[in-house]
């Protein structure tokens, strides 16, 4: 079919400048100098204002609505293909090409104005930005869909299918059920290991010991590395080269630690999608929960287990053994999963982890319902954070800022942590029938449940649906009373 044909030469053309432009990302996060980035923001405006010109193009316009008129005709794959095509078309099909550049140089621009407020507890300088961020989503989802909740819109541009209505009930259901629970662990005593929790660890040895767990999760190096930056994230064009970063805090060992197991589970799951994809859109995880899934899978469900430090407590201890000289492998388990109403999303333990994502989950929709406004973020993030964990943030830094997602224009994307650890729960309960997960651990080979995962999910990058996905691996549709029930099971354990 010519109009196939057609369609690939010109998807490989957009693949070729999104690699470039996803390149000088990576290089901006991790280890670009400060005086570059006004010479990169033109060069990347540049490369976006050519991108734009072929997405938008009369040819590709043509072609998409010719194949979508088409559509019975079309293999189960090119009509998914043909499906994300026009949704992403249609998107940007009504921008105009002056704001689109525009918006492009703003995230550009942002990321930097947003580390030096985070670093100078300075909200101010980071707000008319926001703003113009904020701003921008709404127009730009309203030019999709005029009468769509604008919302509702980027919902759906990170988990497909999900929109507040579907979220409402996923977070309400975890108020009535899991609220009441937490509040009665928080209640409880449990040595809470402080000393360990707050020792020096060298920056080197967290170093040699990340580097270790690359090797206990099986991560392919020669497809991929690990460096670090101010926010850890994950960073691919395909499964042969997948990027991650983690971050070192000398007097906290476990961000180092959970950071660089949560992005290897991004990192996994990219590494093991098929690369029969990578020319095509169905390349890559299909949605940002499904994804979730897979990084709070291996941070929780193997690196917060019991039998995870029974098998790497002697590589630790032997890495760090005076600060560990007193302590042994349920030392370490415990200390882990401890509980306390912390302030910092990305340090926060399990269990009241998907409080701080309600926090954000509310003030993106009343932002997006007009109700509040970007100069109002920092009184509101402090009253929903003391509201939920009875804490307060004594800065902004420690509060509203401390996430890179809204610098980045990813509004939106926090319900998806929440939605993707209730996946990880309900997916945990499916492999268990199947595999014996802890022997698995305890015996130093997660490879067995890295090919499970590949077999079940991985391989299909998203050329399947979140929903079509969770009925395909765990037999039923995605229910949050699984994830409720593995947080009791667990914690109740932990804590008596």
């Amino acid at each position: 079919m010519k109009l196939e044909k057609r369609f690939r030469e010109i998807i490989k053309k957009m693949k070729a400048y999104r690699y470039a432009l996803s390149l000088i990302g990576w290089d901006s996060n991790t280890e670009a100098p400060r005086n570059t980035f006004k010479r990169r923001s033109k060069m990347t405006a540049y490369l976006s204002k050519e991108l734009f010109k072929l997405q938008t193009s009369k040819e590709y316009q043509d072609i998409v609505y010719n194949l979508y008129d088409k559509y019975d005709e079309l293999d189960d794959l090119l009509q998914r293909e043909i499906k994300k095509a026009k949704r992403n078309l249609e998107k940007i099909i009504n921008i105009p090409e002056e704001e689109f550049l525009e918006y492009t140089k703003l995230i550009n621009d942002s990321q930097i104005i947003w580390e030096d407020a985070k670093a100078n507890n300075d909200f101010e300088s980071f707000k008319d930005n926001l703003e113009k961020i904020v701003k921008y989503n709404k127009k730009f989802a309203l030019y999709y869909d005029k009468l769509a909740n604008p919302y509702d819109t980027l919902l759906e541009d990170f988990e497909e299918g999900m929109t507040t209505k579907e979220y409402d009930f996923f977070f309400e259901s975890l108020k009535h059920d899991l609220v009441p629970f937490v509040k009665e662990i928080l209640k409880k005593t449990n040595n809470n290991y402080e000393e360990l929790r707050s020792a020096n660890f060298p920056k080197t040895g967290q170093k040699q010991f990340s580097e270790y767990l690359l090797e206990v999760f099986d991560f392919n190096k020669k497809s991929g590395l690990i460096k670090e930056s101010v926010h850890p994230f994950t960073w691919n064009t395909s499964p042969e080269d997948v990027r991650f970063t983690t971050k070192y805090m000398e007097n906290y060992i476990f961000s180092s630690i959970y950071s660089t197991i949560h992005e290897l589970g991004h990192a996994t799951y990219e590494q093991q999608i098929s690369t029969s994809y990578n020319d095509t859109l169905l390349n890559g995880g299909t949605s940002m929960g499904i994804h979730e899934s897979q990084s709070r899978f291996y941070e929780n469900n193997i690196g917060r287990s019991l039998a995870f430090w029974e098998t790497h407590f002697d590589k630790f201890k032997e890495i760090f053994p005076e600060q560990v000289k007193n302590y042994k492998p349920i030392d370490m388990f415990k200390a882990s999963n401890n509980v306390e109403a912390s302030l910092i999303r990305i340090e926060a333990d399990e269990l009241t982890y998907p409080l701080h994502i309600m926090v954000r989950y509310d003030i993106e929709r009343m932002l997006f319902n007009n109700e509040i406004e970007v100069k109002d973020l920092p009184k509101v993030w402090n009253d929903k954070i003391e509201e939920y964990l009875s804490v307060r943030p004594k800065n902004d830094t420690e509060g509203v800022l401390q996430d890179v997602h809204w610098s980045s224009g990813m509004l939106g994307y926090f319900p998806t942590y929440a939605l993707g650890s209730a996946y990880s729960a309900q997916i945990y309960y499916q492999m268990k029938k199947e595999l014996d997960i802890e022997k698995l651990i305890k015996t130093n080979k997660i490879n067995e449940i890295n090919k499970w995962l590949k077999d079940k999910l991985h391989k299909y990058g998203s050329s399947k649906t979140p929903k079509e996905l969770m009925e395909l691996i765990t037999k039923e549709k995605f229910n949050p009373k699984y994830y409720i029930r593995y947080l009791k099971e667990k914690y109740s354990k932990i804590y008596n």
